[in-house]
């Protein structure tokens, strides 16, 4: 059982979106992709109330990712791509993404701005830089 619901279908979706936002950040970028996402579907709260599962969660508009527009969120995931949504799905965490709802790949050289959508940077990993709300804007995330 997962931290929440989800079908197979979903899960794979997960995965897609996880390999189209992050393959270049390897198993550990796409794994707090994963975290993102969850914790979008965990918090109903600030963009996301009403995001009651991972379908919902990628294809939000606005706010949604843009990875679901990627060439390679199309294609199948591969097995080892469903074993790293199935670990966030399971409730594996990592910072910074532990409890962040957005992220996004600043220009080269360029540093993370200390906050983005009004939510204060978490920190970073390799391109992305990460940003969670406060424990008493979501608590469920927390």
């Amino acid at each position: 059982m997962g931290v929440i619901q989800y079908t197979t279908k979903e899960r794979d979706l997960l995965a897609r979106l996880m390999r189209a936002e992050a393959v270049g950040e390897g198993n550990l970028g796409m794994l707090m992709v994963g975290n993102v996402g969850v914790n979008r579907v965990l918090g109903n709260c600030l963009t996301f109330k009403d995001i009651t599962s991972i379908s919902k969660m990628i294809y939000q508009t606005p706010g949604g990712f843009e990875g679901k527009n990627s060439p390679l969120f199309f294609s199948n995931p591969t097995t080892a791509e469903k074993r790293l949504a199935d670990r966030v799905l399971k409730g594996e965490y990592y910072y910074p993404a532990t409890h962040a709802l957005w992220f996004y790949a600043p220009s080269s050289g360029e540093s993370c701005k200390t906050t983005w959508w009004g939510q204060e940077n978490a920190g970073r990993y390799k391109n992305h830089c990460f940003y969670r709300p406060t424990s008493g804007e979501c608590p469920q995330i927390y």
